[in-house]
């Protein structure tokens, strides 16, 4: 498979982030070009982000979103997002989301945004795992996999880099500890724009946290036995950071069952600091 360029990639992902405003708190988000099949879930959460950001004044900046996914995306089709402006305070803000296709909403989402002030300041430590440049990205493991034919690469593995710290939990379906390191960054310079930084990072989001959870049974990732899919999701954006370059997603899953797993992140940058967590819900109904 030919590797486009990477600054034609990060375009890619920064026209598709950067959604059209066609009313009055009333976007469009755009189609991934070739995909097929269902929206990747990142890619719902981001575009409904930045429509929320995109009706918000600075100098407020989102804080934290929690998104509700009530049907899959159809690639074919474009997604709108119509934005509620439910506060608009001293302090704070909050913007409700609902993300529609042919009318039909397919995710909710509220988003709260902050004046920037000063606080009482503490954060975990970052774990010591190994740094990304001697792991295997996603691609090269996915080459060893035993992966049913016909089914397409993901959909973040064409902008989003990942290079897993536990390889085995993406090329074995022996069962191990319900926990995850993945290194991550967009393929490419995507901008200045902390606005547009702050999507990337919604659209990454969404990665490993249900594979965590899967983590413990013997399945692998495309055992056709469990059907997957996410159901809710949770992202608290803490500092400034870059997601163009390495950010270390250090995954544990806390629980599954009754057809559900639930994840728990903590995204890091190089030096260590603690800029975002996360939190999501996925189906893992076995139907085997």
């Amino acid at each position: 498979m030919t590797v486009p360029p990477s600054d034609d990639v990060a375009s890619e992902l920064v026209t598709l982030l950067d959604v059209e405003e066609i009313d009055t708190d009333l976007f469009r988000g755009r189609r991934l070009a070739g995909a097929v099949g269902r929206v990747f879930g990142g890619q719902v959460i981001a575009q409904a982000l930045q429509a929320a950001q995109r009706s918000t004044e600075p100098p407020k900046t989102a804080h934290s979103l929690h998104a509700y996914f009530m049907r899959p995306g159809n690639d074919d089709y474009p997604i709108v997002f119509r934005v509620v402006r439910d506060f608009d305070g001293r302090s704070f803000a909050t913007r409700r989301v609902i993300a529609t296709q042919k009318g039909v909403p397919i995710l909710t989402m509220t988003a709260s945004f902050q004046l920037p002030e000063d606080g009482l300041h503490h954060q975990d430590a970052m774990p010591d795992v190994p740094g990304p440049e001697a792991l295997r990205n996603e691609r090269q493991l996915r080459g060893g996999l035993a992966v049913p034919e016909g089914t397409p690469p993901p959909a973040f593995a064409r902008a989003i880099e990942v290079r897993p710290v536990e390889p085995a939990l993406w090329a074995s379906p022996e069962a191990g500890p319900a926990v995850l390191n993945i290194w991550l960054r967009a393929i490419g310079e995507i901008g200045d724009d902390p606005a547009m930084h702050r999507a990337v990072l919604a659209y990454a989001s969404d990665l490993g946290l249900i594979t965590a959870a899967r983590s413990p049974h013997p399945i692998t990732l495309f055992d056709p036995r469990v059907q997957g899919a996410s159901l809710d999701h949770a992202l608290w954006l803490h500092e400034p950071f870059r997601a163009d370059e390495w950010l270390l997603y250090s995954i544990q899953s806390p629980w599954s069952g009754h057809a559900r797993g639930l994840g728990l992140g903590r995204i890091f940058t190089r030096d260590g600091r603690l800029v975002a967590s996360s939190a999501q819900e996925g189906l893992m109904r076995w139907r085997g």
